[in-house]
């Protein structure tokens, strides 16, 4: 079992930047793919980027080239770059772990942590 624990939301102007973390314990990290998914109250979760084990990495469209997501596997932590933000990236960003399956979808990740809220600001 792993262990999931986000850090780093918060309130951001439009073109500001956060860096979101996702410390992991348990079982060992690195044999986990990951992957960063974000909800808007109302609305179905969505796919941000995801990392294999062997750092492959894949973005959404709407994410891509003003996120990055990278990891640490001496540190168990797995980051999320943003860049540009822009007010529709504000929602609660979740990570999540799988051993299988395909990046993009939520069905396929074992384990979730609980969230971290990112607001951007117009």
């Amino acid at each position: 079992q792993v262990q999931l624990v986000e850090s780093g939301g918060g309130l951001v102007q439009a073109g500001g930047s956060l860096r979101l973390s996702c410390a992991a314990s348990g079982q060992t990290f690195s044999v986990y793919h990951m992957g960063w998914f974000r909800q808007v109250l109302g609305k179905e979760r969505e796919f941000v980027a995801a990392i294999s084990r062997s750092s492959a990495t894949y973005y959404a469209d709407s994410v891509k080239g003003r996120f990055t997501i990278s990891r640490d596997n001496a540190k168990n932590t797995v980051y999320l770059q943003m860049n540009s933000l822009k007010p529709e990236d504000t929602a609660v960003y979740s990570c999540a772990a799988r051993l299988s399956g395909i990046p993009t979808a939520a069905t396929d990740y074992r384990y979730w942590g609980q969230g971290t809220q990112v607001t951007v600001s117009s």
